[in-house]
Formats: structure tokens, sequence, C-alpha cells
């Protein structure tokens, strides 16, 4: 997984962070980071726990914002550099302001990123069970935690993102001996590990992305475990089998999206979790689900997200 990458940066104001975000994600960049200043100062006093979200964050202190996205080689740079440059006026068009709206971009290597991150990224407890624990660090388990040795490597993130919380305490709350797990946009392969931990008997993890398919591999294989598998494809392409849930962490308009497929890939009264969801989205993804035969059975909120849990209904 070791390459070059674009990274195209955005200086902006802290209450156009979501927006911003929101352009590169609409782009199919799922490689977003967040640097906010206020909340770096909280940050800085609380435990040193760092995501995805908090790279670089200390090249940026003072009322600067940032949004950073990470691309491949491969990418039209110059295309995407004119198009966020293009959204933003747009968004500045609607009386947000946007600050310096300031667009750059530079090539980086994976080792470098690397080794400016790894050193702020420790274990962190996301429930009262699971230990996200980066395989470099030491840790000593405590009582009945259930720990999940993770290398998110350049293209994802640590584990510890509000989105990603919410689905493993929803897993958690929901994951059953004999329970059977689809995980849709497996990424690292950090919820479909959490499943097996808590007790799911069988676990599929699927992406559309090789580089996804090989990175859940490989921290299937730092944690031990025979009852995950890794498909490359969509879900109902490569997926035999129904499952009794099915836990997805991507933007509200994939989950629409996917809805029907997930629809058919549940057993009755199989559950659907999906988190990644900003406010504004929320009564979307519940016409979706309503119109596909689902019911909400709760959503919960962290931050800007939300975690929406659905059970299907005839």
């Amino acid at each position: 997984m070791n390459g070059i990458w674009i990274e195209v940066t955005v200086i902006t104001k802290s209450e156009a962070l979501e927006p911003i975000s929101g352009i590169f994600y609409g782009l199919g960049c799922p490689n977003v980071a967040i640097e906010d200043p206020e909340d770096l100062l909280s940050r800085e006093q609380g435990p040193l726990t760092w995501d995805f979200a908090d790279i670089n964050i200390l090249e940026h202190k003072g009322n600067a914002a940032v949004v950073k996205a990470y691309f491949s080689e491969e990418d039209n740079i110059d295309e995407v550099v004119e198009t966020v440059r293009q959204k933003l006026e747009e968004i500045k068009s609607l009386g947000l302001d946007i600050g310096e709206g300031k667009v750059t971009y530079r090539k980086m290597h994976e080792e470098d990123w690397a080794n400016n991150w790894k050193q702020y990224y420790k274990p962190v407890k996301i429930t009262d069970k699971i230990v996200i624990k980066p395989i470099w660090e030491e840790y000593e388990k405590k009582d009945d935690e259930l720990i999940i040795e993770l290398d998110p490597g350049m293209a994802f993130g640590t584990g510890t993102h509000e989105t990603t919380r919410m689905c493993i305490k929803a897993l958690d709350k929901y994951v059953k001996p004999n329970t059977t797990v689809f995980d849709v946009g497996c990424g690292s392969g950090i919820l479909a590990i959490a499943a097996a931990k808590l007790g799911a008997n069988h676990v599929v993890g699927v992406d559309l992305d090789p580089v996804a398919v090989d990175s859940s591999k490989e921290n299937i294989s730092f944690n031990n475990l025979n009852n995950i598998e890794v498909l490359e494809g969509n879900l109902l392409d490569v997926v035999s089998g129904k499952a009794d849930i099915v836990v997805a962490n991507i933007i509200a308009e994939i989950i629409c999206v996917l809805t029907e497929d997930v629809k058919k890939a549940l057993n009755e009264g199989g559950l659907f979790i999906v988190s990644g969801i900003i406010h504004d989205r929320v009564d979307m993804v519940k016409e979706k689900f309503a119109e596909c035969g689902f019911e909400v059975m709760e959503i919960n909120k962290d931050g800007e997200w939300n975690c929406i849990v659905a059970k299907s209904i005839g």
C-alpha cells in the first residue's frame, strides 16, 4: 500500500468544514481530513487519541480551519481542483462564510504521512468492551475487553471517527451468537472485525475497492480470526445467502442506493445499521427506508453525524 498521494487542501473556517468535506465526498474521495481549531483545544487538554481527521492538525493552529483530501496519482487533480473551486463559490453564494477559501495541492509520499501521524495514534476504548489498538502500540488488556488490532494505512481512518464509533456501539448492542453480519464498504475491515469479536458466527466484508479488500484481509490476520470473508464487488453480485445484520458506514446518498439490495440480503426481521449521515440527510434516509420496508428503531447522534438502526419488516 506504499505510494504517492496528492493532498488537496482547502483553508476555510470551522462553520464551513462540513459542506466543504461534502464536496470531496461528492467527488468519490473517502480520504478526507478535517482540522478544526475550535476542536483542537479540547483535544490538547483531553486524552491523546487521534483520528485520520487529525493528520497534521498541529500545522494550522490559529483561526483557520482546514479540509484535506487525498487522491491517487491517477486522478485528474487539475480537474478536481477546478471543481472544488467552483463548488466553493456555490457555497459562498449561499451566504456561508468560507474564510480564505484557498485551494492548494501537493504530492505526498505515504511513508512521510505515516511518520507524521503514527506517533499520535494511541489505543482508544470505544465501548465497555471494544478497544482499538494500533499494531505498533503496547496495551495491557483489562478484564473482558476485546482488542481490535488495526493498521489503517494511508487510505482509511483509525476507527475513532464518530461514524465508526456509533456503528461499533450498535454492533455491540445487536450482535448475538450465531449472527451473520455483512459489512458493506468494509474499508479497513474494522466493523467486520468488531462484529466477529462480539460473537458473530459468520461475517462477510464487501468493498468495490481492491485496496480496501487487501487492507481488510491484512487487519483480519492481525486479529487471528477465521470467520470473516472479504469479497471485492457489489453486495448482491458477490455475496450469497442472507444476513441478520448489514452494517454500512458510508454517506447517505450511497446508503439510499444500497437500501433495496440490502433488503434482499437480510433475513426477515434483520437489521440495517447505517452511519455517515449528516443531520440534513436523515429524513432522506428515513424516507428511503420506509419506501423499502424498513422500520427505524433508533437514531443516534455524535457531533455532526447520525447512525440509524432499522429493522426489515415484511
